[in-house]
C-alpha cells in the first residue's frame, strides 16, 4: 500500500518526523553561506599578520574551526581565497567611489574623507591591504593583478573628476594636464597615512590627517583658492 505523503511538518506512518525539502537546503545554504564568512573573517586576521606567502591554509582552516578539506570545499586554492578576501573587503570602497559620478572635485575629496573614516573602524583590514599591497609589487604574486587595477581605477576616476572640474571652472585651468599627478599623490597620501595608522590606531587620527590634506589641495587647486 502506498504511504499517504505527509504535511509539511508532519509525521510519517513510523512516526518520524518529516521536514520540508526546501528548509532543510535553505538551512544547509545558511550553514555554507556562514562557514564562508568564518573561512573569510579568519584570513583576514592570516594575511594581515603574516602576508600570504607565511600564511597556510591549514592554520587557516584549524582557527576557522575546520577541516583543511572543508575549507578547499568553498575555495579550491589559497590564491582563490586570497582572491575573494580581497574583492569582499574592496566591495564597499568600489560601490561608495569607483562607481560614483562626482558633480565636482570638493564631492571627490570628501568621500576620499568618508572612506579614510571607513577605514579606521576596520583595522584588520586595512593592515591586510599595506601588508598585501607591499607584498604585491612582486609581478609573480596572486594578488599583483588585482592591486594594480585597483589603482589605475582610482587615479582614472579621481583625475577625470580633476579634468571635468577644471574645465568646469571649479579648479585653475591648468590642472587638466596634471590631474594624472595629482590623482597619483593624492592615492599614494591615503596609503601613507593607512601605514601610519595600523602602528598605531588609538593615537594616529586617520580621517583627520586625511581631511586635512584634502582641504590643503582643493584650496591650493581651486580657482578662489
Amino acid at each position: 500500500m502506498a504511504r499517504n505523503r505527509t504535511p509539511e511538518g508532519s509525521a510519517d506512518e513510523s512516526g518520524r518526523r518529516v521536514q520540508p525539502a526546501a528548509r532543510t537546503a535553505r538551512g544547509s545554504y545558511a550553514v555554507g553561506d556562514e562557514r564562508r564568512q568564518r573561512i573569510l573573517d579568519t584570513a583576514v586576521d592570516h594575511f594581515a599578520r603574516r602576508g600570504f606567502h607565511a600564511s597556510s591554509l591549514a592554520r587557516i582552516a584549524k582557527d576557522a574551526g575546520i577541516t583543511q578539506g572543508g575549507l578547499l570545499h568553498h575555495f579550491p586554492s589559497k590564491e582563490d581565497l586570497l582572491l575573494h578576501v580581497l574583492e569582499r573587503a574592496d566591495a564597499a570602497d568600489r560601490e561608495g567611489f569607483l562607481a560614483r559620478e562626482f558633480e565636482s572635485a570638493a564631492e571627490m575629496f570628501s568621500m576620499l574623507v568618508r572612506l579614510a573614516e571607513h577605514d579606521s573602524a576596520r583595522v584588520e583590514q586595512t593592515r591586510m591591504f599595506n601588508v598585501l599591497a607591499a607584498e604585491a609589487g612582486d609581478p609573480g604574486h596572486p594578488a599583483h593583478a588585482y592591486f594594480a587595477r585597483r589603482y589605475a581605477g582610482l587615479v582614472e576616476v579621481m583625475a577625470g573628476v580633476l579634468r571635468r572640474a577644471a574645465r568646469a571652472g571649479e579648479l585653475r585651468p591648468d590642472m587638466e594636464a596634471v590631474a594624472v599627478a595629482v590623482a597619483q599623490e593624492v592615492a599614494a597620501v591615503l596609503d601613507g597615512l593607512r601605514i601610519q595608522w595600523v602602528l598605531d590606531p588609538r593615537g594616529f587620527d586617520l580621517a583627520g590627517r586625511f581631511r586635512a590634506y584634502a582641504e590643503r589641495v582643493l584650496r591650493a587647486l581651486s580657482v578662489d583658492g
